[in-house]
């Protein structure tokens, strides 16, 4: 079975002309007729690929969905909207939408995007660094070492990503916090230490990845 596409709209019929689409084209539909139930039913199923979600619905409208699902997860989602508003547009990017589609509209149209964010999203998705053991997979910020899950904090997870994304490389101090405390942040280098301090620590014997420059910074690498 293809990717499992949300579909959201409270007209029955708007529902099944989308449906036969997709699923002529390989993929699995779950339907939803109102927000809450749309959300219901995304944070009941994990394997949620993709939402299209109508603008204008009774109980809660796609505006409000998006915000809630935003909170969750960055699963695409494509807008269907009866009005061709700059506004509307302007509203759904900033809150996360990935595509706008004017009703009515083609669903050649329609499946046609939905296969363009799938393969893009997929692209993004293959975001797994590893080295010497040690697997991050940045989607879904997830830490394993020979695959057994470690428990990071936010900031320990970016260290690590960052060291792994640029191994091999002597990081200074200065750059590491400029990447991955960014330039807003006003502490020392100690900071830093201490987080590396930290994470070696939770790596175990893989720690020993992370090598110290005197006098510099630091550098990972697979011995």
């Amino acid at each position: 079975m293809g990717n499992k596409i949300l579909v959201v709209d409270d007209e029955s019929r708007m529902r099944k002309l989308v449906r036969d689409f997709l699923t002529k084209k390989g993929y699995e539909v779950v339907e939803a007729e109102n927000g809450e139930q749309a959300i219901d039913i995304f944070c009941s199923d994990n394997a949620i690929d993709l939402i299209i979600l109508d603008v204008m619905m009774p109980k809660m409208d796609g505006w409000q969905v998006c915000r809630e699902i935003r909170k969750l997860s960055k699963v695409p989602i494509v807008m269907l909207t009866a009005r061709g508003d700059e506004q509307d547009e302007l509203l759904g990017f900033e809150l996360g939408v990935d595509e706008y589609i004017s009703k009515p509209f083609s669903p050649k149209i329609l499946t046609a995007r939905v296969d363009a964010i799938l393969r893009r999203s997929k692209a993004d998705q293959s975001d797994v660094l590893s080295l010497g053991g040690i697997e991050v997979d940045k989607t879904a910020h997830i830490v394993k070492v020979d695959g057994k899950p470690v428990d990071l904090s936010y900031k320990e997870f970016e260290l690590l990503t960052y060291f792994m994304e640029n191994k091999g490389i002597a990081l200074s101090r200065e750059k590491i916090l400029n990447n991955v405390w960014n330039y807003d942040y006003f502490g020392d280098a100690r900071t830093i230490d201490t987080h590396v301090k930290k994470l070696r620590s939770k790596l175990g014997a893989k720690g020993d990845l992370i090598k110290t420059i005197w006098g510099m910074g630091y550098k990972m690498e697979n011995e």
